[in-house]
């Protein structure tokens, strides 16, 4: 299973909606997606059609190590497809952070342990865990670097940040790429695979705002996400841009970035 964490410090840049776009375009392609909803929000959660409010949520059993078997516990499938899951979040993830925070004992490798748990039956020698279960685990982090995010670093492969183009996007990236570089001291073989435009408007602003990203910034610059009215409405929907409405603008630029992701990664 390969792992992606959708990561920014800054809020307001479309985290969630890349995270869910980037399930749909991969299960569309016939492969198996786990999400995890990394943020005490729940949007994630929301936009899957997986979100209650009440209760404790199963990110934060995940956290806290409050399982058995994650397959028949934290986990819920999609209501409309089936090759996504989804490990939900609420309000009481927040204070699965707190308990962590005045832990004596490091809590970093709770996500580990959650990839690594057999999934099967238990007494077998050879069970399938998480890590065997699924093709992608797409995460879907808040903006900040709490014990949750350090412990989702610890299982990331790639990291991708959306990004807005605004006059704080290059000090915003450049702080991410300080961070990733810091957490291969725990995970050695995470990697900043690049940073994501979105919402981006075809306008005089925008593209002298790209351009100057590119020219600016060490990270590579994956793609441009349009921004179009009807990716906006698609939130509302619970419904990724190419579900809601194919021929948009973001529809067309998240499968464009997904096909050519596969195309180099399984090249």
């Amino acid at each position: 299973m390969k792992v992606i964490s959708i990561i920014n410090l800054k809020g307001g840049v479309g985290k969630t909606y890349t995270a869910y776009n980037i399930a749909y375009e991969l299960q569309k392609r016939g492969k198996t997606v786990l999400l995890l909803d990394n943020d005490k929000q729940g949007n994630l959660s929301k936009a899957a059609g997986a979100y209650k409010a009440a209760g404790e949520c199963a990110a934060a059993k995940a956290l806290l190590g409050e399982y058995k078997n994650p397959l028949r516990e934290l986990i819920t499938e999609h209501p409309q497809h089936n090759n996504v899951d989804i490990i939900t979040a609420n309000m009481s993830l927040m204070s699965a952070v707190w308990t962590m925070a005045g832990s004596s004992g490091s809590q970093i490798d709770s996500y580990d342990k959650l990839i690594h748990t057999p999934i099967a039956n238990l007494d077998l020698p050879f069970p399938d865990t998480i890590n065997d279960y699924y093709d992608y685990m797409i995460i879907d982090n808040p903006p900040d670097i709490a014990f949750n995010v350090i412990a989702a670093l610890k299982i990331t492969d790639e990291v991708i940040v959306p990004v807005k183009i605004d006059e704080w996007a290059l000090e915003g990236l450049d702080i991410i790429a300080e961070q990733i570089q810091d957490a291969k001291q725990l995970n050695p073989d995470i990697e900043l695979l690049g940073a994501l435009v979105t919402m981006y408007k075809n306008n005089d602003t925008n593209i002298a705002g790209l351009e100057w990203l590119q020219q600016k910034s060490k990270v590579k610059i994956l793609g441009q996400i349009r921004y179009t009215d009807k990716a906006a409405e698609s939130t509302f929907f619970n419904k990724a841009a190419y579900e809601y409405s194919p021929r948009c603008g973001a529809a067309q630029d998240y499968k464009k970035l997904i096909t050519k992701y596969l195309e180099e990664s399984e090249a």
